[in-house]
Parts: C-alpha cells; sequence; structure tokens
C-alpha cells in the first residue's frame, strides 16, 4: 500500500490497514507530527477499543481493552535511549503473545523487534495531505 490521504479518508485507511497487515506488530516511521498518534488512534477505534486513546510518552506503554476482551498494546520508544530499557519492561513478552502491538519510534529499538513485523512509514506532503507506504 502506498497512498496519500487526508484526515476525513483515515478510517478507510486504519479498516484497510488492519485487513491488510500480515501481523499483528504494526511500527509507525515517521517524523515528529506526521500523524502517527491520529492513525493510532484510528486503528484502535477499527478494532474496537473501548479506552481512552493517548500517546504513552513517558509510561512507555498504554495497555487498551477491545469490546471483545482483546488486548491493543499502543508503545512510544521515543524518549527510550537504550534497548536494553524496552528489555526491562518486557517488550519481547508483548511482542509475542498474539495481541495487537502499535510501536511509535520502532528505530530506537530496532534489534529486539520481530523480523515479519508491518513496517508503516508516514510522510507529510502539505498541512492537509500525508502520504503512507506499507512494507510487510
Amino acid at each position: 500500500m502506498n497512498k496519500n490521504y487526508t484526515l476525513e479518508k483515515l478510517p478507510k485507511i486504519a479498516a484497510e490497514l488492519i485487513a491488510t497487515a500480515k501481523n499483528k506488530t504494526l511500527l509507525f516511521y515517521g517524523q515528529m507530527g506526521v500523524g502517527k498518534t491520529t492513525l493510532i488512534k484510528e486503528i484502535c477505534k477499527e478494532l474496537k477499543v473501548q479506552d481512552s486513546i493517548s500517546s504513552p510518552t513517558f509510561s512507555l506503554v498504554n495497555e487498551y481493552q477491545t469490546i471483545d476482551n482483546a488486548k491493543v498494546f499502543h508503545f512510544d520508544f521515543y524518549r527510550i535511549t537504550e534497548e536494553e530499557e524496552a528489555l526491562d519492561m518486557g517488550i519481547e513478552d508483548y511482542l509475542y503473545n498474539n495481541d495487537w502491538c502499535l510501536i511509535e519510534w520502532p528505530e530506537n529499538i530496532e534489534n529486539l523487534l520481530p523480523l515479519d513485523a508491518v513496517e508503516i512509514h508516514l510522510t507529510i506532503l502539505d498541512d492537509n495531505k500525508r502520504n503512507i507506504n506499507l512494507k510487510q
């Protein structure tokens, strides 16, 4: 998938990502302000998360519950300086339990990530448009 989109098309993009993802570990790449958290919020809505969704910038991970009692984990590794920090929090337990794992700033823990994780690269085209490039 390589598409340009606006905020109005985000629900459709999120649904398509969920339907086509070959793995439940989604890695979100892109500069600050590109819309990683906004896209993750929309994916969580599509997965029917009941909780309030926010970026776990300081806590590193937020756990959400869906209406079907499934779990969705949202990570933000922006502030990670050593991969050891992710290991200390038990990242491997999260990544290999078949729950959805939505990871912002995965480049900060790249040696710990599953090889079959889905890469989502976001870029800013202008104030209203973004490009999404999916690599599976």
